[in-house]
């Protein structure tokens, strides 16, 4: 125990330290501005070129120009924090800085300390960034991958994360003595021990119980995927039935959360006869499975419908990468001289072009192929993974938000319906997962007429005449708007392209009763999305209403709903309640 007598730890009555300590303390303070200033000076007069001897190669660099700027104001944001009487005012924060949720609390800014952290945090940051911008002589496609690893290290080192550069996390110990950070202990473990990061309230959401809820009955089963009908809520239906293809790197009830955010309770409502595919999570048994078959699957499918329901044709719906596999299935099918199954076909947030795919362009390097495979001894992946890369592209929200309020605050997971859907992984087969990412998001070959073929037959999307609606998010971060944009430029019928306000998720499940964000349409017709953009029209709430009116305009004969149109009633039996096995089974 330290002697209460010894000069470096005596306090008076009131706990401030004594004379000598802030004596010490003011040494420490200006020894480390005297070394900055020593190591930023000279950079700070480096001459426009280098000189004889080539001991400056970057002078004159946009490199070294940038490192010049990042001294500068290091050392004036120094001179504030140090001597706030004789120095410039501070420049005014960003907009982006002044909005950062991650320093809402007022001791950010009133407190000098924690200000002076902030601050110089947002300085590194932006420069760190900035500095990869000014790298001269890099490929775009490395730059961009030096960008976001640069911004993963700036999240990650941001003083919220930590307890002892974090206002909250201090009070919030000295309030609890404590008990916060056994609290964050006890959630990082339990995250620990299952391999994933929690975002919300165990046991708050089931299947069956408060979501996916919506009644039918699975009518038809493979090794692949379960066949959902839904239950008819009126009396009459569209006589041209839809199918559903939800991404199989996610679970189907993304459509159908909550009854109130419920796509497909929706669509039934309109007076839709509704089928769900459900895909089964990848197990060693699909070791084999390739893009081929979940191709073949979607077209079987189609003929189980047509045949139930004895109807031509079917209206489809296929999401992210089930759109992606729509588009080819529409491309088999009019090379078999078959394009009259589909009657329609609407694409939520799917790319066939890949040119301009977004941040997971990041993850398919050959390196990262590899670790892939490697992790898939079994010949499937492990669904967690795929949610801890999703989790990367939006590590301050979906990582260090959680580090911060979970782990160092102690604070108990709100219950939250998406975030627990998004933490119900399923596996991938590894044989389709690899060449998902090799032929389309690294080597482009769809969109190259005959460079990739399906069950022997060459696929070449300018031959697809199906009439297409095509919806994008305006800040989807997985299929970029830019990217889902090029199917435009591709499929030769007429097409319908929406815009919506918000992201891959928030801008497809947007209920017309919540009246949320907006979606822009462009009658007019445009050559480019900043065409679409500039004249488009701006449509507050939805853009489902738009949808089902555009459904209508391919055809709006409707039959009773009675026999086939009842699920279990036709040809195929009821193999069970909606939501059916598949979507449980981990």
């Amino acid at each position: 125990m330290a002697d209460p007598n010894d000069d470096q730890t005596a306090r008076d009555t009131t706990g401030a330290p004594d004379l000598a300590e802030l004596q010490h303390w003011t040494w420490v303070m200006g020894r480390a501005q005297q070394m900055m200033m020593e190591q930023g000076i000279g950079l700070m007069q480096a001459g426009p070129a280098a000189d004889a001897a080539g001991s400056n190669p970057f002078a004159g660099s946009a490199l070294l120009r940038q490192t010049q700027d990042f001294w500068k104001d290091n050392l004036a944001l120094w001179q504030r924090f140090v001597d706030p009487a004789a120095a410039a005012p501070a420049p005014p924060e960003s907009e982006g800085d002044a909005r950062d949720k991650r320093f809402k609390a007022a001791a950010w800014r009133d407190d000098p300390w924690f200000d002076w952290i902030r601050r110089s945090y947002n300085l590194i940051a932006d420069h760190m960034l900035r500095g990869v911008d000014a790298l001269e002589g890099v490929p775009e496609q490395q730059k961009d991958q030096l960008r976001f690893a640069a911004r993963g290290l700036v999240d990650a080192m941001s003083p919220s994360n930590f307890p002892m550069t974090n206002p909250d996390v201090v009070e919030k110990t000295i309030e609890t003595r404590g008990q916060n950070l056994l609290d964050g202990l006890r959630n990082m473990l339990a995250d620990i021990g299952k391999g994933q990061l929690t975002h919300t309230a165990e046991g708050a959401f089931e299947v069956g119980r408060n979501l996916a809820m919506t009644p039918g009955k699975v009518v038809k089963r493979t090794p692949l995927y379960e066949l959902i009908q839904y239950t008819p809520t009126t009396e009459r239906v569209l006589a041209t039935p839809l199918v559903i293809f939800p991404p199989w790197i996610n679970r189907f009830y993304i459509l159908d959360l909550t009854p109130e955010k419920s796509f497909i309770r929706w669509a039934v409502e309109q007076g839709i006869t509704v089928f769900m595919v459900s895909w089964k999570s990848a197990d060693a048994s699909m070791k084999d499975v390739v893009w081929d078959d979940y191709v073949a699957a979607q077209v079987d499918a189609i003929d189980t419908i047509r045949d139930l329901l004895d109807v031509p044709s079917v209206h489809t719906i296929g999401y992210c990468v089930a759109g992606t596999t729509l588009a080819a299935t529409l491309a088999l099918l009019a090379a078999r001289d078959e394009a009259a199954k589909v009657a329609s076909a609407t694409f939520f947030t799917a790319q066939v072009d890949f040119a301009e795919a977004g941040e997971l362009r990041n993850f398919v390097t050959d390196e990262q192929l590899a670790l892939i495979g490697a992790l898939s001894p079994q010949g499937f992946l492990d669904g967690r993974y795929m949610a801890a890369t999703f989790n990367l592209l939006r590590g301050r929200d979906l990582i260090w938000n959680y580090v911060t309020n979970n782990y160092l605050l102690g604070a108990d997971y709100t219950p939250f319906d998406l975030l627990h859907w998004n933490g119900d992984t399923t596996n991938l087969p590894s044989k389709w997962h690899l060449s998902y990412l090799t032929d389309l998001y690294r080597d482009n070959l769809l969109v190259q007429p005959g460079a990739m073929s399906v069950a022997g037959e060459a696929l070449d999307l300018t031959r697809v005449h199906t009439p297409a609606y095509v919806q994008a998010g305006r800040e989807d971060h997985i299929a970029p708007a830019d990217s889902v944009w090029k199917i435009t430029h591709l499929f030769q019928g007429p097409l319908r392209f929406v815009l919506a306000g918000s992201g891959h998720i928030a801008g497809v499940v947007n209920p017309p009763a919540a009246g949320k964000y907006q979606y822009w349409t462009n009658e007019a017709g445009a050559r480019s999305l900043e065409d679409f953009i500039a004249g488009a029209t701006e449509t507050k709430g939805s853009w489902w209403p738009d949808w089902i009116a555009w459904l209508h305009g391919r055809g709006s004969n409707e039959v009773a709903a009675q026999g086939a149109r009842l699920p279990g009633e036709g040809r195929l039996p009821s193999l069970g309640d909606a939501p059916g096995d598949y979507v449980r089974a981990k």
